[in-house]
């Protein structure tokens, strides 16, 4: 009898109780196939914990090499190849995401192959699973490896194309990458696949038909092409199948209040959650507080390093429509995504109060830095010194305590009034909270995969790129007017549409891994010029060779068949 390890081969969990825990062993395809109302569950189980493992590093290649965050200083963490662009094969976060998205698609391509569709509306169902997150994952790997779509797909490399465990797996010889044509067609085919067998609803914490629906509408706007060179076949693509997601009307934007709250909420019980990767507080030990996502971009309740922290470009997009403030006598969110940052205000250690400090960004030796300058106030007059050099505050706008200097280098830089924000190093530690408190618990936090904000997004600029502003400003409207009271706008055109649906993408989907491949695939440049200890004036063009990610060396050296690396230069 033919038996799959799937311990040895794909690495599946077993489990006879819930998504929630990681059992072990290995099942005969006969058992399967015989009971396979007994067998699906903990098949599907042990596909849904694979991406517990891939959820990591894919948040931190999207993220990281993105414009939203910055880091205290260089690691030698491998993490930091993605924020430095200093790319190399030999990266164990790298193989982490290939690895454990590989092992869940061969586990998806086994369920697929061994039970027969049609048995029953319910093993139906759990088929489309498979085909969700097979398909999922496609694009996900394809999105990292392979070349935005824009250029070439045709023949650019995707990635290989391994549906299932081969039947002789000793003389097994498997192909190259496909193109990223045919990768994305694949990614495409296993959706539609799901979007068909999936028929029953579920928590948000499972595939479900508006989860495959909210994948191709994002992978069709991957296709759309650019905004001055747009695809528009494949933009009105991703128009229908966002609009099947909205008008199923089984998801609702959160009110303002509890928009601010996201990140509390357990998917299951967020209305605005379409698909999230499950975890819970029981899998959380005190090093997954710390080494966790979550842990980088904060310290909360002593756990977490607290390392990584919202971008000074992040803060100004918060800021552009009004000053959010954070102290706590005088907190206003103007922008309601500025409730995911926390700045961490400290106090005097003998007067036991709050210092008050003229904070701007000042440009030293090449470099952009932070200056927290304590204030005096005389009267009207407010002057800040830094060293032995005091300056003078010139209003900007009082009521927000936006002020000028005219510094000693003879440039004019702009700041804020503020509480003293704690110093790492040289950087106001600026916490990211999005990516933690689930529950309340920590750096608990169940990946997002789609949510319906980047549904509307998604068909507001797919409607851009069809030339139907109406449309496109009413759907940008309907995600700003909830973030920005009285922020819309009023016009929308081919003159300003790129820059304004970007910029609401940026401030809505921060955190969720999406912000370095919105711009790649839009064919822009990704610009850094803020504190930090990256290359500040470099502009990273959409045709550099570092927009993808090696292919990690340790699946080159073990492919059984050749695998094509990514250029080098």
């Amino acid at each position: 009898m033919k038996k799959i390890f799937i311990a040895i081969l794909a690495m599946v969990a077993f489990s006879a109780c819930d998504i929630d825990r990681y059992p072990h062993g290995s099942m005969d395809s006969e058992t399967i196939v015989n009971d396979p109302d007994a067998s699906l569950e903990p098949l599907l189980n042990g596909m849904y914990a694979q991406l517990k493992s891939w959820s990591d590093p894919m948040h931190r290649m999207g993220e990281y090499a993105g414009d939203n965050m910055m880091i205290r200083g260089s690691s030698t963490d491998a993490f930091y190849e993605f924020i430095s662009y200093s790319r190399t094969p030999n990266n164990y976060r790298l193989t982490q995401f290939w690895n454990s998205g590989y092992k869940a698609i061969a586990q998806a391509s086994n369920i697929i192959d061994m039970i027969d569709q049609g048995q029953s509306v319910e093993i139906d169902n759990n088929l489309g699973e498979s085909y969700y997150v097979r398909g999922m994952l496609y694009f996900y790997l394809t999105r990292a490896f392979g070349r935005p779509y824009y250029q070439n797909p045709e023949t650019n490399l995707g990635v290989p194309i391994v549906n299932g465990t081969p039947d002789d797996v000793i003389n097994l010889e498997l192909a190259d990458r496909a193109t990223v044509k045919e990768s994305y067609e694949q990614a495409i085919s296993d959706l539609k696949k799901a979007e068909e067998l999936l028929t029953i609803d579920k928590d948000a914490i499972y595939a479900s038909k508006e989860a495959a629906q909210a994948m191709l509408s994002r992978i069709y706007l991957y296709m759309s092409g650019t905004y001055t060179s747009p695809n528009t076949e494949y933009a009105q693509l991703s128009v229908d199948y966002a609009d099947k997601v909205i008008n199923s009307g089984k998801y609702s934007l959160l009110p303002r209040d509890q928009f601010m709250k996201y990140n509390t909420f357990v998917p299951e019980n967020n209305a605005e959650t379409i698909f999230a990767i499950k975890r819970v507080a029981s899998e959380f030990s005190g090093y997954d507080h710390y080494y966790g996502v979550g842990g980088m971009y904060a310290n909360l309740g002593g756990m977490g390093w607290g390392e990584m922290y919202a971008s000074a470009k992040y803060i100004d997009l918060l800021n552009e429509t009004g000053r959010n403030d954070w102290r706590e006598n005088s907190y206003n969110m103007v922008d309601a995504r500025s409730a995911f940052i926390q700045p961490t205000y400290s106090k005097d250690a003998d007067t036991e109060e709050f210092t008050e400090v003229f904070r701007f960004i000042k440009e030293e030796g090449g470099n952009l830095n932070y200056v927290q300058a304590e204030t005096t106030r005389n009267g009207a007059v407010i002057t800040c010194q830094e060293g032995n050099d005091t300056y003078t505050l010139i209003p900007v706008d009082t009521d927000q305590e936006i002020y000028s200097i005219l510094y000693k280098d003879g440039k004019t830089y702009t700041g804020v009034i503020d509480n003293y924000i704690t110093l790492n190093r040289a950087y106001p530690q600026f916490y990211i909270t999005k990516a933690s408190l689930e529950g309340e618990e920590s750096h608990l936090h169940s990946p997002l995969i789609s949510r319906l904000s980047e549904i509307y997004l998604n068909r507001a600029e797919a409607y851009a790129k069809l030339g139907n502003y109406d449309a496109a400003l009413a759907d940008l409207n309907t995600i700003r007017e909830r973030a920005i009271l009285n922020g819309g706008y009023n016009a929308l055109d081919a003159s300003n549409a790129s820059i304004r649906i970007d910029k609401e993408r940026q401030l809505e989907l921060a955190y969720q891994a999406e912000r370095s491949y919105d711009v790649f695939r839009n064919g822009k440049e990704l610009t850094r010029e803020y504190p930090g200890p990256h290359n500040q004036f470099e502009n990273i063009s959409a045709t550099d060779f570092r927009v993808v990610y090696y292919i990690p060396q340790d699946a080159i050296n073990s492919y059984p068949g050749t695998l094509t690396q990514n250029p080098t230069q």
